[in-house]
């Protein structure tokens, strides 16, 4: 949020990308070192992958995971508890939660897929406009699932075929 010109006196403008699944995989497994518990490497690729490119959200999920191996578990992480931990926080294959799909789903059924406003919308989901802007949209755009118009949202063919990919398949994944 600065000005060009006072960009321009720094002479390297540097941009932050996410992370890539294999970083994350290393994060993954390191934060699992860290917290005592061991992770298959199938495992660490699999929270990899759902962690929408970040290190935070990775190791929020890593967190939840040994959760489950330790209660449910013997304590290890597998694959299999990975999933299962995955579905009890409803995380989908595309890194999706719960209320980034009832966004999606909003959209889709009671706005027919849009243009939608975002206030109407932040009113329909009984969120807060804000929130909705900085917290949700950021990673549904990237996935190119929504798109911002001057109209309003809407939910893209992408966006569509992966709520339909979801109902037809019943599971997250």
């Amino acid at each position: 949020m600065l000005t060009t010109p006072l960009r321009d006196r720094f002479g390297l403008t540097f941009r932050l990308d996410l992370y890539t699944p294999e970083e994350l995989a290393s994060i993954v497994r390191r934060s699992a070192s860290i917290l005592g518990v061991e992770i298959a490497e199938d495992a660490a690729e699999l929270v990899a992958r759902r962690s929408r490119g970040t290190p935070r959200i990775a190791n929020r999920i890593l967190r939840r995971v040994r959760d489950v191996a330790e209660v449910r578990h013997q304590g290890k992480v597998t694959t299999a508890i990975a999933e299962e931990s995955l579905t009890l926080l409803e995380v989908d294959g595309a890194g999706l939660e719960r209320f980034d799909r009832e966004l999606l789903r909003c959209i889709v059924e009671r706005f027919a897929g849009g243009p939608v406003g975002l206030s109407t919308l932040a009113v329909a989901l009984g969120e807060e406009s804000e929130t909705i802007e900085d917290v949700y949209e950021p990673f549904l755009l990237q996935l190119g699932f929504l798109q911002r118009t001057p109209r309003g949202r809407i939910v893209t063919d992408l966006g569509r075929a992966h709520l339909g990919a979801l109902s037809d398949s019943s599971r997250l994944f």
